[in-house]
């Protein structure tokens, strides 16, 4: 499927904001499920859709290439990332480990300044999934596990976890398609924020372990049975 194929409304967008509007648009589509995992992405059709030039368009496209959102293959162009189920898996254990390692980073160094954003976040996420805006909580989930390795002041761990953010917007959506809900549940990160401002790191880590846990078993027997159903198409 290619973009311009579903003609999802995305229309003209005013001149001053191209390359940005195009990035929100796209993301939103991908996380959406408008543009399905897998989908080609065509220049000349897209730069149609948008009502834009190449040079606005190819700049947008780059920025999800590095997000990790889209993929350019040699000979087959530029598509979005479908998740595998090994993608899925060595995720959720890399990330476990990487979120524990932040903590530790952080945990004796955390100031007034780090709880009130940390509390900003959480709030802003409750707002999206209050509105029942999927793609916002996806952007703003991102944002709140985001922050303990923006305040970390490790420059390498920051930049592992800033290589995951897109695969982890799309196990995410996943995730609550295979949970047939729009967004995580209110309560989700009630725990995550309590013990992170806590004084005790053994229970955020533990927290932090069950946290990942919630829900994989389902949204893994999700993207299972949709590699099966791809396998089957074919054959």
């Amino acid at each position: 499927m290619t973009l311009a194929e579903p003609k999802t409304g995305f229309g003209q967008i005013p001149r001053r904001t191209f390359r940005e509007q195009i990035v929100e648009v796209l993301r939103t589509s991908i996380i959406s499920g408008k543009l399905a995992p897998g989908s080609q992405i065509v220049e000349a059709e897209m730069a149609r859709t948008f009502g834009v030039s190449r040079g606005p368009l190819r700049e947008a496209l780059g920025d999800l290439i590095k997000e990790g959102l889209l993929v350019t293959v040699p000979y087959t162009g530029t598509h979005v990332v479908d998740l595998s189920l090994n993608e899925v898996n060595e995720i959720f254990s890399l990330r476990t480990e990487l979120e524990i390692f932040a903590f530790r980073q952080i945990w004796d160094k955390r100031d007034q300044a780090y709880y009130d954003e940390l509390n900003a976040r959480h709030d802003r996420l409750l707002a999206s999934i209050a509105s029942g805006d999927d793609e916002s909580s996806i952007v703003d989930e991102l944002a709140l596990h985001s922050h303990v390795y923006e305040a970390s002041g490790h420059s390498l761990l920051l930049g592992v976890w800033n290589g995951l953010r897109g695969k982890l917007q799309l196990y995410w959506a996943a995730h609550h398609r295979a949970h047939g809900r729009r967004g995580p549940l209110p309560t989700g990160h009630t725990k995550y924020v309590e013990f992170a401002q806590g004084e005790d790191i053994d229970l955020m880590i533990e927290e932090i372990r069950d946290h990942m846990v919630r829900g994989f078993a389902k949204t893994e027997a999700f993207l299972r049975e949709r590699e099966q159903f791809k396998r089957g198409e074919h054959s």
